[in-house]
């Protein structure tokens, strides 16, 4: 009898490629297994559609004597019509002959699972020899090949190796290795389908390799095996086989994978007994290679049952496990989702009986109670244009984008502080002691700040001004401005503008924008929280301009006293009034400051400080805030007021005092180190050893002692009782430790009280060699030499002008300059040379030297950019020098620029240069009448110990450089 085996399960093949799928047939008759399987599904069978017009279709035959059916391959003919064609000879050819009869086949290696009888597998073919073989075997109607399992690689951990490794491992396996790594027992496989190098297998009996016959392609020899006999009837296999039931039972409760393989299964499979109830539950369990190669292995049905169901009560304690994991995350999103749901139907009964209000209700109250307290101090056109908004806020929908502007908006507005101003300090005296406190010097500053004070005290009430602090780095601009608001009791807020090139940092972004906000004028005014600060503008003469506008320009409306009352920001656009606001600028170079933006300035020039004063700001500010960093007491180091002015002098001329803090800061840093490894040396002295050897050589100490002692006793007991002996004994070792104490004691006493001393004998040590040297180049000033006064970034500095006569001869008369000059102090040599020439042939007219003589005027240091005209005098000066081969007085500095007419112009930095001269031990100094004021303002203490002249003309420079009296006689030859 043959039975059908539906095509319908072959077209199935391509939708389950990833898993073994089951052999389809079909049966009439059912046993006992076959319904208890069913009935836990409530699966009914399938009914069979239309097929198409040709269909493939499998028979087997129940007429062999081990009960497995031979598989014939047919094709069934239908009709147009769809109806089976009344010509039964083309209803039913065999293809294929007995299964049984294959006693050599092709060896397939299986790398992931062993093949089922009743299965069906996927499988893929790399080797092209052995695909050719394939599908020769199938044209010669013998579509049969064995399918075994690989063994791992010896050597390897089978749960670490990856599929794609196995694979490739397969296609490198050839001949006798592959043999060789071939597990004995497998399963007679029939070739259904090849699709390239994709093979469809269905598994039918269990098979044994005997020998291998042939290579490439490997060919076997093998034995059909049969289960070994069994009793139907018998109680316990029957206990055994439903109980796989009963717990597929369980499984297929939670498993949607297993309830879709059984039914597939029971609708379709034949014949089903005990052995392919244990064939089922292996195949489609979760168990490993082994496991299930282990249950093909099993020829006896009991055993094998065994082992099935040893494998689905493990899948029965994985399917709990998943569904105790999904049963908790779908609490855990089920809890959220209702505890979502509970809140808003909350809110809702909230908002319906009048206890809670939605968010835009509530922003508009907030934004309202904001206002409430100055209200009345708010100008009427914001007033209106935040009423305007909160309606406009109360249309709008909570997710629109206008929304989150508008809230923005009103969330600025409302922030801002109107009409609210600190209280200020009209305490003369009090400002004065807080702005002593924090710097010493500042004398302008300090008097300008005084003037505001006093000015508000008279009127009762502050104006807002505009101060531009000017000078090098270092001597405290910003952080003066600091204690003036302390001094004023006003709230403090500093922004630099350093490199700002957007206008936008100043005006603000306009609303339309994204991410739009306002400038930094009101953004200070919502820091500080009143409207009356002090806003100190740093780095001004730094301002960058780029595609974003000049910030510079727009800093006209807000540091304009005029116009700063209406303040306009792009972002708020309604007027804010800044007329409060005291502003302080700080710039380097007043230069670089637009003259529109600097003409709104009340300029203070703040010079470098002098050396008096460098020491005070050392002892009274820097060395005790570095000593209190450093974590150093007074009385542990001593700083002599030699090797801090030779520190001044040698290391820190810069006009500021920042180079001078970082030197001072360096030195505490090496003497904290000195005193640590001071205190750990002295520790370890005490002890003898090192620290970590100390609590050994304690112990070692006190053992020694012991054993002296037990010695002391052996001599002594025959003599003395024993409690007589026991007092000596002890006391050597309270006297050893008290005299430890003792030491360590002293020890911490001399480390406490030791001091480091710097003084210039060592101050190399501490801050290495000194930067600078000494600003006379010369002793004795020679002929043509003249020292200058200049004025850099970091203060004054000398400057030499040197001439020397190159080549002599008639009308070679010529001047070339060196120096790194610029284009300004090339011109004033020239007006020199021509000035010079002039006054020469007034005091010796028979000198030829400028006629005749081609100089060389030089500016050292070479390296050093210098332009500016106030050289002048000091250029006519060494040339005539040279000319009339007459050295000028070796104390002498001078300093003005010259007109072709001889009369000497004003100069600036009138103090820098003072004070450079006092450096040099300059004695006399010459500057022009027009700065007279300039010097009388400079502090006592810049003046002291330096003789000023004043000139109006070069002749009287002529006088002073050369040393002739009012008759015209040379003192100084």
């Amino acid at each position: 009898m043959l039975k059908l085996l539906s095509s319908s399960s072959v077209r199935q093949i391509h939708n389950h490629l990833a898993s073994p799928c089951v052999r389809v047939t079909t049966e009439s008759s059912t046993n006992p297994l076959l319904k208890a399987l069913g009935s836990i599904i409530g699966l009914t069978r399938a009914k069979s559609g239309n097929p198409s017009f040709y269909e493939r279709a499998f028979f087997s035959s129940d007429s062999s004597s081990d009960g497995k059916g031979e598989v014939v391959e047919v094709e069934l003919k239908k009709g147009e019509s769809g109806t089976d064609s009344a010509d039964a000879s083309n209803a039913i050819v065999p293809t294929s002959p007995r299964p049984e009869d294959y006693l050599t086949v092709l060896a397939l290696p299986l790398p992931h699972r062993p093949l089922f009888p009743g299965f069906y597998m996927p499988i893929y073919v790399k080797d092209p020899k052995l695909l050719a073989a394939l599908q020769e075997s199938r044209k010669r109607q013998a579509p049969y090949a064995g399918a075994f399992l690989l063994k791992d690689k010896p050597g390897t951990d089978p749960n670490m190796v990856t599929g794609s490794e196995v694979e490739k491992n397969i296609y490198d396996l050839k001949g006798k290795d592959l043999f060789n790594r071939l597990h004995e027992v497998g399963t007679l496989a029939q070739i259904t389908t090849i699709q390239g190098d994709q093979v469809i297998l269905i598994g039918h009996r269990r098979l044994r390799i005997t020998e291998m016959v042939r290579e490439d392609p490997l060919i076997v020899k093998v034995d059909h095996l049969k289960e070994k006999p069994y009793n139907k009837d018998d109680d316990v296999i029957k206990a055994t086989s439903f109980e796989v039931i009963s717990t597929l039972r369980d499984v297929l409760k939670t498993s949607s994978h297993w309830r879709d393989q059984v039914q597939t299964y029971t609708q379709h499979i034949g014949d089903f007994n005990f052995p392919r109830l244990a064939d089922f539950g292996a195949a489609i369990s979760g168990a490993s290679k082994l496991q299930c190669q282990e249950v093909l292995e099993e020829l006896d049905v009991y055993k094998r049952l065994k082992l099935t169901l040893e494998l689905v009560k493990k899948e029965v304690e994985i399917s709990k496990i998943q569904e105790s994991i999904a049963k908790a995350i779908e609490e855990k999103i089920s809890g959220e989702q209702r505890r979502y749901l509970l809140n808003e139907q909350l809110k809702a009964i909230k908002k319906e009986l009048g206890l809670e209000t939605d968010d835009k209700t509530a922003l508009s109250a907030k934004f309202r109670e904001r206002l409430e307290p100055n209200k009345e101090k708010i100008p009427a056109d914001v007033l209106q244009v935040i009423e305007e908004e909160l309606t406009k806020l109360q249309l709008l929908e909570a997710s629109s984008s206008e929304f989150n502007v508008t809230r923005n908006y009103l969330d600025w507005l409302t922030a801002l502080p109107w009409g609210n101003y600190s209280d200020e300090n009209f305490d003369v005296l009090r400002a004065q002691k807080i702005l002593d406190e924090d710097h010493y010097g500042l004398t302008d500053v300090k008097e300008r700040i005084l003037e505001f004070i006093a000015v508000g005290k008279l009127r009762g009430i502050s104006q807002g001004k505009i101060i531009c602090l000017s000078g090098p780095p270092g001597v405290g601009k910003t952080s003066i401005g600091r204690s003036i608001a302390r001094a004023l009791n006003r709230k403090f807020f500093r922004f630099s503008v350093g490199g700002l090139s957007d206008v936008a940092e100043i005006k603000g972004h306009r609303r339309t924008y994204i991410g739009a906000m306002p400038g930094k004028m009101v953004q200070c005014l919502k820091t500080v929280g009143t409207a009356n600060p002090l806003v100190l503008i740093d780095e001004i003469d730094k301002l960058g301009r780029g595609h974003g506008g000049d910030p510079a320009s727009a800093l006209l409306e807000l540091l304009d006293p005029e116009q700063n009352a209406n303040f306009l920001d792009h972002y708020l656009d309604v007027p804010i009034d800044l007329s409060k606001v005291l502003f302080v600028c700080t710039a380097n170079v007043v230069d670089m400051i637009p003259n529109p933006l600097l003409d709104r300035m009340e300029v203070i020039a703040i010079a470098g400080y002098i050396s008096d004063e460098k020491m005070h700001i050392a002892r009274d500010y820097l060395e005790k805030s570095t000593r209190e960093a450093c974590g150093i007491k007074p009385e542990q180091v001593e700083v002599t007021d030699e090797a801090l002015l030779a520190l001044i002098e040698n290391y820190c001329r810069e006009a500021g005092v920042r180079n001078l803090q970082k030197h001072i800061e360096k030195i505490y840093r090496k003497i904290a180190l000195k005193l640590v490894r001071e205190g750990e040396e002295s520790e370890s002295d005490v002890s003898g050893e090192p620290k970590e050897a100390k609590a050994e050589s304690v112990q070692t100490s006190s053992e020694s002692i012991d054993d002296g002692s037990s010695e002391k006793n052996n001599e002594t007991s025959t003599d003395q009782p024993s409690d007589q002996i026991q007092g000596p004994v002890d006391q050597p070792v309270d006297s050893k430790e008290a005299t430890e104490t003792q030491k360590i004691e002293e020890s911490e006493v001399t480390r406490a009280v030791k001091k480091v001393l710097v003084d210039t004998s060592n101050l190399t040590d501490f801050v290495g060699k000194p930067v600078f040297h000494a600003e006379r180049i010369y002793e004795q000033t020679p002929v043509g030499v003249v020292m200058g006064l200049a004025w850099t970034a970091m203060g004054g500095s000398t400057l030499y002008i040197e001439t020397t006569q190159v080549e002599q001869g008639e009308g070679k008369g010529a001047l070339h300059l060196t120096g790194q000059l610029g284009d300004v102090m090339k011109e004033s040599a020239q007006i020199a040379y021509t000035v010079a020439r002039a006054i020469l042939v007034e005091k010796e007219p028979d000198n030829p030297f400028f006629a005749n003589s081609k100089l060389h005027l030089h500016v050292p240091a070479g390296a050093t950019p210098k332009d500016g005209p106030s050289a002048g005098c000091t250029m006519i000066t060494s040339l005539l020098s040279l000319a009339m081969r007459n050295p000028v007085r070796k104390d002498l500095a001078m300093t003005g620029e010259v007109t072709l007419t001889g009369k000497i112009l004003p100069i600036g930095g009138v103090k820098e240069k003072t004070i450079v001269a006092r450096r040099s031990e300059v004695k006399t100094i010459i500057f022009p009448s027009a700065n007279r004021r300039d010097f009388d303002e400079l502090a006592p203490d810049v003046k002291k110990g330096v003789d000023v002249h004043f000139v109006d003309n070069y002749s009287q420079v002529f006088d002073l450089a050369f040393g002739y009296d009012q008759n015209g006689v040379n003192e100084h030859s």
